[in-house]
């Protein structure tokens, strides 16, 4: 395992400034957040530009990428999995294996959440990609056992684990042993009961615990920190305390 940061942890500095503060910072690898909204870079800039995306993500000063966040907005069907394809062909390009989409809102027909997913784990295989499915409240990943059946139910697909959504969320009190099998990519914050994200030391997250569970199952990818910046909070500071903390569990 290694350690990696987020591109979104400075939501406010372009993607040059960004690189250079987790440079400064001592990250080496990076996940780069194709999102349509707050993204750095966005899904549908990348299907009008392929060659283009390809520049703009190599623009890491040194970091390395290690995973991408892919989040569409777009209500039509043929472009939603046109961009997503397009992504994934960038993703190719950079040796990046895997990408991270979310799950569909509470309330979806789950055999409708499935179809797409089968779609989007056919798109990216044929480029050797593999797709990682979100943990979140709100989402139909916030209960870890529908995340397990949605991975059953859709060949090569697995999970980003966010366990900071299994802690603060509406199962709190149950574990979420059962999807570490399925983990392809991890991000972490710390977090209590009562927030979501809080001052690194002062959650509830047990990452020591986390990673023995993940020694257990084989793997060997990021530990992505994804923290927002928060008022009155130093986030050189909040960045630079995970990173050492992890480092020392490693």
């Amino acid at each position: 395992m290694f350690v990696a940061a987020t591109s979104r942890c400075f939501p406010d500095l372009s993607m040059d400034d960004a690189m250079r503060r987790l440079v400064d910072l001592e990250y080496t690898n990076v996940e780069i957040m194709i999102h349509e909204s707050g993204g750095l870079l966005k899904p549908s800039e990348v299907l009008a530009d392929q060659d283009r995306a390809v520049q703009f993500c190599r623009q890491t000063h040194r970091l390395t990428p290690c995973a991408f966040s892919i989040d569409m907005e777009i209500s039509d069907e043929q472009q939603y999995y046109e961009q997503f394809a397009a992504c994934c062909r960038v993703a190719k390009t950079l040796k990046v294996i895997t990408v991270t989409v979310r799950s569909a809102e509470l309330g979806t027909p789950f055999n409708a959440e499935v179809e797409r997913l089968r779609k989007l784990s056919a798109i990216s295989s044929e480029e050797g990609i593999r797709v990682g499915l979100l943990t979140e409240i709100g989402h139909m990943t916030e209960d870890p056992d529908t995340a397990v059946v949605l991975c059953d139910s859709v060949k090569g697909l697995g999970i980003t684990l966010d366990p900071s959504h299994f802690i603060f969320g509406p199962h709190a009190k149950r574990g979420f042993r059962q999807v570490m099998k399925y983990v392809y990519h991890v991000r972490l914050r710390d977090t209590s009961k009562e927030q979501l994200q809080v001052r690194v030391g002062q959650g509830q997250i047990e990452y020591g615990r986390l990673i023995n569970q993940l020694n257990k199952v084989g793997y060997n990818r990021a530990l992505c920190v994804d923290i927002a910046p928060m008022p009155d909070v130093d986030q050189l500071v909040e960045m630079r305390k995970m990173r050492l903390l992890l480092e020392s569990l490693l």
